[in-house]
């Protein structure tokens, strides 16, 4: 009889210690997610060569493309619970062309995101590539949530939206969001970047912070960024800095966005050269569970422009401005098809041919002021 209490106890030991164990494992997940995204265009006007200094000559392209209305990306998201309301988290994201399975961002390997940390009731801390705080929190206040295709991303973030070797703060308490981030070297790829070059904590460096608050059907953003590094794709070392104002109504069937941002780039001798400000107001309509419709202007007030290298000031620069439209089906919440199309003026599409020098691929050709493009695609989210 003292044999079968012996074992009978010795079995709810076991039993207890493989409950704990269950329990440890389960507070462990990762999660593999991704989407895709692929899409048919035409587009007329475009640089048959792609140079914007001399423009090739205007010619219309018929073409099949990745990321219309999101870029395509896979992704493995893990959190663990480490008890006293602390979770530990990383994200490892790849991004890649749906219409030939190359790499995006550079052919690298999580060119998207890459960073680990520590959530807590206080706010989150992570650590690696990541997005900008400007990014983070002004996203909902965009019409199209920085849609790739038709939406001018580049032109109002700038390049470096995504930044290297980033120390990041989140938090959200009630209606109000916050953010604010430091890079130690925006993109260490670059070599006329220095970033965590010994004697040059500065040079390549990048930070900003953001807040925003939602109080019904009403939103405010705010937001501040600046980035020590080339202003331009293959520039010299100079400064970029941005702020911008956003407001946001979303009731029933309707969102409406709105904002401004101030923008002011300087070259290493920290001459002016490119001062703006640039709009944004757009809205969109359900008009069932299943179908939506976007309408977007985005315009571009250059103030001041010159050259990147010796502060040269150019002339008879006309302000862009960008119309786009986008209509989504949702077969379900993961699949969709989807039909957009933008107009440009005074600028290629995403103001690519802008004194910006902009490279999202949208090039004046020769003798051409405008450009018009249409595509048709299907988005799939797993």
């Amino acid at each position: 009889m003292k044999f079968v209490k012996q074992f009978r106890s010795a079995h709810l030991a076991l039993v207890a210690a493989s409950a704990a164990l269950a329990s440890t494992a389960n507070a462990q997940s990762v999660t593999l997610y991704g989407l895709i995204d692929t899409n048919l265009e035409y587009v007329n006007n475009q640089s048959r060569t792609g140079a914007t200094v001399p423009p090739g000559p205007a010619e219309n392209r018929f073409a099949m493309l990745t990321g219309g209305i999101g870029g395509s990306r896979w992704g493995l998201r893990g959190v663990e619970d480490l008890g006293n309301g602390l979770k530990g988290l990383f994200v490892l994201e790849s991004g890649f062309s749906s219409d030939d399975g190359k790499m995006a961002n550079s052919g690298r390997l999580f060119g998207r995101q890459a960073f680990a940390g520590i959530d807590s009731p206080y706010g989150k801390l992570t650590f690696g590539r990541q997005y900008t705080s400007i990014f983070d929190v002004l996203a909902n206040f965009q019409a199209g949530f920085y849609q790739p295709q038709y939406e001018p991303v580049v032109a109002y973030l700038g390049r470096y939206y995504r930044e290297d070797n980033v120390v990041k703060y989140g938090a959200t308490f009630g209606p109000v969001e916050v953010a604010a981030h430091w890079s130690f070297g925006v993109d260490t790829a670059s070599p006329a970047t220095a970033g965590e070059v010994p004697g040059s904590f500065r040079s390549g460096a990048a930070y900003g912070g953001a807040a925003s608050y939602t109080s019904g059907a009403f939103g405010l953003g705010l937001a501040y960024d600046e980035v020590d590094a080339p202003t331009t794709a293959g520039g010299p070392p100079g400064k970029a800095k941005r702020a911008a104002v956003a407001g946001k109504y979303a009731a029933g069937k309707v969102r409406l966005v709105a904002g401004y941002r101030w923008g002011r780039s300087q070259n290493p001798a920290d001459v002016e050269i490119l001062r703006d400000n640039y709009y944004w107001v757009g809205g969109t309509y359900s008009f069932t569970p299943q179908l939506e419709s976007t309408l977007a202007y985005y315009y571009d007030d250059v103030r001041q422009v010159a050259n990147p290298v010796n502060g040269t000031l150019l002339g008879n620069i006309k302000n862009p401005w960008q119309v786009m439209f986008t209509t989504k089906y949702f077969f379900t919440k993961r699949t969709s098809l989807y039909l957009a199309t933008a107009y440009s003026k005074n600028a290629g599409l995403n103001f690519d041919t802008s004194v910006g020098g902009l490279g999202t691929g949208y090039y004046l050709g020769a003798g051409k002021n405008s450009q018009f493009a249409v595509t048709l695609g299907m988005r799939h989210i797993f």
